[in-house]
């Protein structure tokens, strides 16, 4: 019985990387790096802003190379770009509001920062379509490390076999499954099918409408 849907954010409610790409390419610049494609740019991601900046460096083969100045000119230019190209995937307001219909809890884990996860929710999606929305805070360590999802659970006052974490990375996938949950893996989003598979995804699915379709497979939702 699944009372709980828990979301990660980039790549899985939203497409973010031509926003992200055009931000790091911007801080990477003064460094006379070339620009990065989106393609090669969802390989960098999911696991917060310093992961990004140094998977980028390295990849350019100047690892540590002014990496101060890069995260600095990298949230500011974010900040400013957050809204630009990214979009909610298609279907994903509906399946949320389905599943809030149905009675069950949604809620949001990302290793974005924690005042631009709740920015970019409230500009989406709205912070009342969730229960909580979790970022990046400070002392608590970022996913895989499932102590903010253990965190999320208790508040939203929910059993671990009454969860189902959906994402759209390994980063996700081994998240879920050191807390103990379920999970589903997207695939619309950054990772390919193979990686989803790779971590042990419960479920892979290409429609968010089948969010609600697993959920009604699990039995009758509990009241809200």
């Amino acid at each position: 019985m699944i009372k709980a849907v828990i979301f990660d954010l980039d790549g899985t409610l939203l497409d973010t990387i031509e926003d992200i790409t055009d931000s790091l390419n911007a801080a990477l610049a003064g460094d006379g790096l070339r620009a990065y494609t989106p393609a090669e740019t969802k390989m960098f991601v999911g696991s917060g802003v310093k992961t990004l900046l140094e998977r980028a460096l390295a990849h350019a083969g100047r690892p540590g190379a002014a990496f101060e100045a890069a995260k600095e000119m990298f949230l500011r230019e974010y900040a400013a770009r957050r809204t630009a190209k990214t979009r909610p995937y298609p279907g994903l307001p509906e399946a949320v509001d389905g599943l809030r219909a149905m009675g069950v809890k949604t809620a949001v884990l990302s290793n974005k920062p924690q005042a631009d996860t709740l920015d970019t929710v409230r500009h989406y999606f709205s912070l009342e379509r969730f229960d909580l929305v979790y970022g990046q805070r400070e002392g608590v360590p970022m996913k895989p490390d499932p102590a903010a999802l253990n965190a999320l659970i208790a508040e939203l006052g929910v059993g671990k076999d009454e969860c189902l974490f959906v994402g759209d990375s390994d980063v996700d996938m081994r998240t879920a499954a050191s807390a103990g949950l379920r999970k589903a893996g997207v695939l619309w989003g950054f990772r390919p099918r193979r990686e989803l598979e790779a971590h042990g995804a419960d479920y892979l699915i290409d429609d968010p409408r089948s969010l609600l379709d697993i959920v009604r497979r699990s039995g009758p939702a509990g009241a809200r």
